[in-house]
């Protein structure tokens, strides 16, 4: 069962269940059938040797590479082993490979360390701990109850699923990616823990069943993650790769991209994305139950035992909205003033996610819920309950990244791809610019992989006397991509932390949309370059 206090007969808590916000689960701790049983427990043996072999194989082979080069592709290759075949706790896989990094010599400890002090790293804890509050205070239930009332959406499963992913796609166009995903998890979670409990009281699982494993759940969160990447490419201020593509474009090329022609190009691309993101999570993750009859009699009722919110749930609210209002406000700047302002730098620069993040959640422990006994609307037990491991997760993925291209790495991987396959044709480099994006962002940060592969393409797209305009571009929306490892971006991070989305379901989900999603850049980024003439 889910829980140690549970076993077969007894009836599943599923808010428990849902709303612990567990990361890692042992096999001890999954109720597992005997064939899920057998795959996990030879999955995770084979890592234990596989990953270890990878890297001494790598590191033995005679290839002409500078020797910390080498070594740092084979000390990610056993990473990468070990975080799909997970022998140990993901994020346990992760600081196992930085600490070999240092002990091999790679770069000094402290450089290796350095990019755990990342503005994400911030993000990630502020956010968690505003999420935390809006689950100890039934706020996340409250909105999942709102979302399920509007017209038509609470009578599927899928209905729930595309409305979701719709008002993610639209925040995170202006909200940070990670922001957006962080601020609308808990309420994800609550959709999912009302959508259970209605499976339960019905009688359509098992008294005892694992909510945690739900297919409706895994959908509903990876709506949730995919969701942010693909509106986050809607404009230029969505994610930071963008704003890394474009600069790195605009300096190589003296071509401008306006905000008015970044969304022309982007939105159709987008829009087929989405659908396709839809039939992709749906089809993989196949909802257990399509209608639910009695569903909108039963969130009415919901709403109606909730009553009036509470001071702890203003309180919240009041914290929520003011981060939400500092975060949004860069992208608004940028709207009226354009990124090339001396305004919208400043306030950029002061206004940083990390920092928003942190001050955001700082005012939950200063807003009271009763100031006469000094009680604020969350205590310092509250917030050492949020999921360390995904932030541990996430900082030693930045750190391969950085370390991908200070020692030259992804520079190597790209010339010499180049030079194996003799890519002479527009289209053949925009499909290499892309696929080396989607791959790099596999193993680091979006944000990286914008970096390091932009610059990559650039002069192999000169060398072949290709205008870069295109390959760079398509670079930078595919370094978005990534969608197969918790790793691949923040908010594949945030949604393995919530504990319903297995490492086998993500990778399985991830894949298909990489591949799809691929070749729609590939595709229609040329057709969307000619008919709106951007960067001419």
């Amino acid at each position: 069962m889910t829980t140690s206090d549970s076993g077969p007969g007894t009836r599943t808590d599923v808010q428990k269940a849902l709303l612990g916000h567990a990361t890692y689960r042992s096999l001890g701790e999954q109720r597992l059938t005997p064939t899920e049983e057998r795959f996990e427990r030879a999955r995770r043996t084979t890592g234990l040797w596989l990953a270890p072999l990878v890297a001494v194989v790598f590191l033995a082979l005679p290839l002409d590479m500078a020797p910390s080069q080498q070594t740092l592709a084979g000390l990610l290759l056993g990473v990468v082993v070990l975080w799909v075949t997970e022998p140990v706790p993901i994020p346990v896989g992760g600081l196992i490979g930085v600490g070999c990094i240092v002990l091999f010599g790679v770069v000094p400890a402290n450089d290796a360390l350095a990019p755990f002090g990342s503005s994400t790293v911030f993000t990630f804890i502020g956010a968690f701990i505003l999420a935390q509050a809006m689950l100890k205070h039934g706020l996340a239930r409250r909105f999942a109850f709102r979302i399920l009332a509007l017209p038509g959406v609470g009578r599927s499963t899928v209905g729930v699923i595309v409305a979701f992913g719709g008002i993610t796609c639209l925040l995170s166009a202006f909200v940070s990616n990670t922001a957006t995903v962080a601020m609308l998890l808990p309420t994800a979670l609550g959709i999912l823990t009302v959508i259970a409990k209605l499976l339960q009281d019905r009688g359509l699982v098992e008294p005892d069943f694992d909510p945690t494993r739900l297919r409706v759940g895994a959908a509903l969160v990876l709506m949730l993650a995919y969701g942010a990447s693909v509106g986050g490419l809607l404009t230029p201020v969505g994610s930071p790769p963008n704003l890394i593509g474009r600069g790195l474009i605009e300096e190589a090329t003296g071509e401008r991209i306006s905000f008015a022609q970044w969304m022309a190009t982007a939105l159709p691309i987008c829009a087929l994305m989405f659908v396709v993101l839809a039939v992709v999570l749906l089809l993989v993750n196949r909802p257990e139950i399509r209608r639910i009859e009695g569903i909108e009699e039963y969130v009415a009722q919901q709403r109606a035992e909730l009553g009036r919110l509470s001071r702890a749930e203003w309180n919240t609210l009041i914290a929520f909205g003011i981060t939400v209002v500092l975060w949004i406000t860069p992208g608004v700047v940028a709207l009226v003033a354009g990124t090339d302002s001396s305004v919208y730098e400043t306030v950029s620069g002061r206004l940083n996610e990390g920092i928003v993040a942190v001050l955001g959640a700082s005012l939950l422990f200063l807003l009271p819920t009763n100031f006469a006994r000094r009680e604020a609307t969350l205590n310092w037990s509250d917030a050492a309950r949020i999921d360390w491991g995904t932030i541990v997760l996430f900082g030693t993925g930045i750190i391969f990244g950085s370390l991908l291209e200070s020692t030259g790495l992804a520079l190597t991987i790209g010339t010499e791809a180049n030079d194996a396959l003799g890519m002479t044709s527009l289209f053949w480099i925009t499909a290499f610019s892309a696929a080396l994006a989607i791959l790099v962002s596999e193993t680091t940060s979006n944000t990286a992989s914008a970096a390091v592969v932009v610059p990559i393409v650039l002069p192999i797209a000169m060398a072949a006397d290709v205008d870069p305009f295109v390959p760079a571009l398509a670079a930078t929306f595919a370094a978005s991509f990534g969608f197969m490892l918790p790793v691949s971006t923040p908010q594949n991070a945030i949604a393995y932390g919530s504990g319903v989305v297995p490492i086998t379901t993500m990778i399985r989900s991830g894949f298909t949309f990489d591949v799809l999603g691929g070749l729609l850049i590939i595709l229609g980024l040329p057709l969307m370059v000619a008919v709106t003439g951007i960067g001419g």
